[in-house]
């Protein structure tokens, strides 16, 4: 017998929405802008989450953003920002990446726009603010953030690009990998050894223009997902004027993780929107692909894939929130922000494995979504701190609090 499938909804209905009525209104408009003016455009250039969109149509997605009050969103409110706290922003980015739309991380403008200077405004001068800060705000110029390098990843003070002081001028010699949008940045974000002791370790950040002489990005290679927004920033005798250090010297890095723990839980919405789409779209398959006679949601087997998938996703919802309301609170969270990014990461890559086994032959075929989102939630349990750093930050924390 077929079992009866017109309670099956296509779409996981939400809890009731925990955020402001600000933030609802907020995902109401941008649910409007991915609809009526995202979809469509990204159908007219054929761009898909592998096949990335160009820079000139990359600017009409962060001008227009911008333009309907979404893309500062993360800014401080003196520079036009929403002023949201952190369970709304999680809120929102859930719902972005849960829409599936391939511009997801151009929206707020995370890969080379706002989120990336907010933190930098209270140590930019007013020099800065004009040549950087404001450009970026107003959706003018991208800019991204180099800290990895070959021999500095998770050890980030063990850093081999210097900048060494040279009259009005600093002069930057080194390699940054890995570095996120740095393909269509304008400028970057570079941290760099100042010490002129190697045994001493201390680091400053610098604004760099892309346009210096000795300024080279090599873009030639992909990632697993298949995304080519990634590549190497190469420095060679790039000279900078002094103005462009930010902050204290010294200082780079503590300005770069001072945002560590808020940042870090807040990639754990994008994870957990993306599971949503594996697990939706499991769900269809299980209603519409049939065998021996019936849907394979009918099967036991199939059925408690998508039982463990919506339970494991609604757990990991749930711990992301209780991260968010505690940081709210003033709390430090810097080991729940941990425990949330290990626990969100590791779970949404789960959620992808089974639904590539729930779609069976149709989930291993390049092209179809669950395959693509199986790469791309895998490596979330690299980037941004590796499940075992954050399993480190984790025991330190546990260790730090049973000492005392």
């Amino acid at each position: 017998m077929d079992m009866d499938t017109t309670h099956l909804a296509l779409r996981i209905p939400l809890p009731p929405f925990e955020g402001s009525d600000a933030a609802r209104d907020f995902i109401a408009r941008l649910d409007t802008f991915l609809r009526e003016e995202l979809q469509p455009l990204a159908a007219e250039h054929h761009i898909t989450s592998e096949n990335g969109a160009p820079r000139a149509v990359l600017e009409q997605v962060w001008k227009r953003s911008r333009e309907l009050g979404f893309y500062g969103m993360t800014l401080p409110k003196s520079l036009g920002g929403a002023g949201f706290d952190i369970v709304d922003h999680a809120l929102i980015k859930e719902f972005i990446y849960a829409s599936g739309s391939p511009f997801a991380p151009h929206v707020l403008g995370e890969l080379t726009g706002p989120p990336r200077v907010g933190a930098l405004a209270r140590q930019a001068t007013p020099d800065q603010m004009e040549r950087f800060i404001l450009p970026v705000a107003r959706a003018e110029k991208a800019i991204c953030f180099a800290i990895t390098e070959p021999e500095a990843g998770s050890d980030a003070g063990a850093l081999q690009t210097r900048a060494v002081r040279d009259g009005d001028s600093f002069v930057l010699n080194g390699t940054k990998r890995f570095i996120s949008g740095s393909p269509f940045c304008d400028f970057a974000v570079i941290i760099c050894s100042t010490s002129e002791d190697t045994a001493v370790r201390e680091t400053t950040a610098f604004f760099v223009e892309r346009d210096r002489e000795g300024f080279r990005v090599d873009a030639g290679y992909k990632t697993m997902a298949g995304q080519s927004h990634t590549g190497n920033i190469v420095l060679t005798d790039c000279r900078i004027p002094a103005a462009n250090q930010i902050g204290e010297r010294g200082r780079g890095l503590a300005l770069a993780l001072g945002r560590i723990t808020v940042n870090r839980l807040l990639h754990c919405p994008a994870m957990l929107g993306l599971a949503r789409l594996a697990l939706e779209d499991s769900l269809a398959h299980a209603v519409k692909r049939r065998q021996f006679g019936q849907p394979i949601g009918a099967f036991q087997a199939v059925q408690h894939m998508l039982a463990d998938m919506a339970t494991e996703l609604a757990a990991a919802r749930a711990l992301m929130l209780s991260v968010a309301r505690s940081l709210d609170a003033g709390g430090e969270a810097r080991g729940e922000a941990s425990m949330a990014k290990l626990f969100c990461s590791e779970t949404a890559f789960r959620i992808a494995d089974r639904a590539v086994q729930v779609h069976g032959g149709e989930g291993i075929v390049q092209g179809s979504r669950v395959e693509f989102l199986f790469r791309l939630l895998r490596m979330y349990r690299v980037l941004t701190g590796t499940s075992e750093i954050q399993r480190n930050t984790i025991a330190r924390e546990l260790l730090g609090h049973a000492a005392r």
